[in-house]
């Protein structure tokens, strides 16, 4: 809900600006790696200065929150440009997929190392299960896609959507500049948080795909 109420329309704006200057959708792709890896860039080298006091916290997570979204912007945007004008192909789906994926590591890394510079008592075992169930959203989400697409929940009605908001990429970023901004302290709690509704989402859809294929002839 989110992701369609915002990102989406600053996404199509900035696909109309770039058709207007004759960029590629591929430039959009790389301005969304960019910008993305370079904002959890700056992220990860100030969460020790912030932890200690050294560096304000409402700068840093202010980028963070305005850069990683602009970041997804963009990422909406490359395949918005690439329908209207014709110009889709498997290359630059490849290109868009493998973007989305550098940038999201990057965010998490990002994410973890503020965690472990506000708590160095953090389990390594969570940030590696952060890590690793983060990326069920990418995953799960590229294979949403043709023929074998499929949703566990299709209610489309307002209270569905708004739960549904805890996996909207879009809405996810947007909490976690936030939480960068006003309280980097509580950094391991949203790691502990999201963990959890990730690795609950792995196991519903591999409960959910296991009982689809029992019942495919």
């Amino acid at each position: 809900m989110f992701s369609e109420a915002i990102s989406q329309r600053i996404g199509a704006r900035i696909a109309v600006g770039a058709h207007k200057r004759r960029l590629s959708p591929t430039v959009l792709s790389v301005l969304n790696l960019g910008l993305g890896c370079l904002v959890s860039f700056i992220v990860i080298a100030t969460a020790g200065p912030v932890a200690e006091g050294s560096l304000w916290a409402a700068p840093i997570g202010l980028l963070a929150l305005v850069g990683w979204q602009l970041a997804y912007a963009f990422d909406c945007s490359d395949g918005q440009l690439a329908r209207v004008t014709g110009q889709s192909s498997t290359a630059g789906g490849r290109l868009d997929v493998l973007c989305d994926v550098a940038v999201q590591c990057s965010l998490v890394a990002a994410l973890a190392a503020t965690a472990a510079a506000q708590e160095p008592e953090t389990p390594a075992w969570l940030l590696a299960a952060f890590a690793g169930t983060w990326m069920v959203n990418l995953v799960t989400s590229v294979m949403q896609t043709g023929t074998q697409a499929a949703s566990m929940v299709t209610n489309t009605s307002l209270p569905v959507r708004a739960v549904k908001l805890v996996r909207d990429y879009g809405a996810v970023i947007a909490v976690a500049g936030v939480l960068l901004t006003v309280a980097p302290q509580w950094a391991v709690w949203f790691v502990g948080l999201f963990t959890l509704i990730n690795g609950g989402f792995l196991a519903a859809s591999i409960a959910f795909a296991g009982r689809a294929s029992l019942r495919s002839p």
